[in-house]
């Protein structure tokens, strides 16, 4: 895989909650974070007092953040909406050339600022709110590069984990 150009990595979220997506307007620099909290399972008996940790129990999380100029957009709108009401709606990341990431999100930041001698700015963050789905570029249904919506997938960070496992073996 070769070397990905940033503003490629899309941000779009569900305008209408019936599958209409749109790409957020503005957007300068976008990040997709994976959490996975560990269950502490350590005990009296535990080999040498140290951790020991319950596989597969921990709490999963993604978080999504963003910051770009403020263009007055229908999505800045739709943003601004979504923010008061507490909606929680399907997003997608697409990550060019690997894979898009789909699920319900819920905008738990939006901030505006501005300097005098610059334009408004804005920055954006997302918490997950439900499992999320993982669809590889090259799945079944794949046509020119464009993600399609997958069914969800429990284990989201598995998937990823494997997917890069094999992107590195085939450059190894």
């Amino acid at each position: 895989m070769t070397a990905q150009k940033g503003k490629d990595l899309l941000l779009k979220v569900d305008s209408d909650g019936g599958g209409t997506f749109v790409t957020v307007a503005g957007l300068r620099a976008r990040t997709l974070a994976f959490n996975a909290a560990t269950v502490d399972a350590t005990d009296q008996e535990s080999a040498g007092r140290w951790r020991e940790l319950l596989e597969g129990a921990g709490l999963k999380t993604a978080r999504v953040s963003g910051s770009g100029i403020f263009k007055d957009a229908a999505s800045d709108e739709t943003l601004r909406q979504y923010f008061f009401a507490g909606t929680v709606r399907d997003w997608q990341v697409i990550v060019p050339d690997f894979g898009t990431v789909e699920g319900l999100f819920q905008i738990a930041s939006l901030e505006y600022g501005g300097r005098h001698d610059g334009e408004v700015s804005f920055e954006l963050g997302l918490e997950s709110a439900g499992a999320l789905a993982f669809t590889a570029l090259g799945e079944p249904g794949r046509g020119l590069g464009v993600a399609q919506p997958a069914a969800p997938v429990v284990d989201v960070l598995g998937v990823l984990e494997r997917s890069a496992s094999e992107l590195a073996l085939d450059y190894a």
